[in-house]
């Protein structure tokens, strides 16, 4: 996770919600891909290595909340240790 967004105005079922930016890693630790955004469902931090479910259906049953929205990517963990 390299950091979170900020917005004073925020679609309906956002409003609660921290959002991230996280920057896909490979095995090594080295940046792999495009950053991307995703809600934070963990409180992770800054520089906190994460797991993140990026498929809707799965990310709306992380979240729990009967007033659904658009989602497709949500912070489901923060990783200890990878080990290769």
């Amino acid at each position: 996770m390299i950091g979170s967004v900020v917005s004073t105005i925020r679609a309906h079922g956002y409003e609660s919600r921290k959002i991230l930016i996280i920057q896909p890693i490979g095995p090594d630790g080295n940046e792999k891909g495009t950053a991307f955004l995703a809600i934070d469902m963990v409180q992770a931090g800054a520089g906190e290595t994460v797991l993140t479910i990026e498929e809707g259906n799965s990310a709306r049953q992380v979240i729990r909340d009967n007033e659904i929205f658009t989602v497709k990517t949500v912070v489901a963990a923060i990783v200890d240790e990878i080990s290769v």
